[in-house]
């Protein structure tokens, strides 16, 4: 998983997700810092791996670490992160030697993350499954103020 340590390590990477906690401190709700992307992370791995995919591994960690790296930008302009994220991911994972192909599957992953897309992009939709499948509703403590649907909320230990 060298390359993945690349990526942790990059300087946009650190640089970004700094910016990004500092800009969730405060926030009561979900923050969107290095345990949430690596809970994604690993839910993605266990949902690929069930559902037979032949993705790397790496592929799969380095994609769930970068899928909220645009949060960022969407804070200072107003981008969705998603679309400022692709492009992030992209310049990150060209410098930490991910080859063209795999750079175009984790960014077009990236892209869909936030909506549950059905146009055959299975690792889209599982990227998309992993985040919101990481999230702790059950003992978080602003569970009663989310702004989530009931039937939204992970309400036990599901991965």
């Amino acid at each position: 998983m060298k390359r993945l340590a690349a990526v942790i390590g990059h300087p946009i990477f650190t640089y970004t997700m700094s910016k990004i906690e500092e800009r969730e401190k405060e926030r009561f709700f979900c923050r969107h810092g290095m345990d949430h992307v690596l809970a994604v992370a690993r839910i993605l791995y266990i949902l690929v791996l069930e559902e037979n995919l032949t993705v790397d591994k790496e592929l799969v960690y380095a994609t769930a670490v970068l899928h909220d790296i645009g949060r960022y930008e969407q804070y200072e302009n107003g981008t969705p992160h998603n679309e400022a994220g692709a492009l992030i991911a992209e310049k990150i994972m060209e410098d930490c030697d991910f080859s063209v192909s795999e750079r175009a599957q984790a960014v077009a992953a990236i892209k869909g993350h936030r909506k549950d897309v059905s146009d055959g992009d299975v690792f889209s939709h599982l990227l998309y499954k992993a985040d919101k499948l990481s999230r702790n509703c059950y003992s978080c403590e602003a569970n009663s103020e989310c702004y989530w649907e009931d039937e939204q909320k992970n309400s036990y230990i599901i991965y």
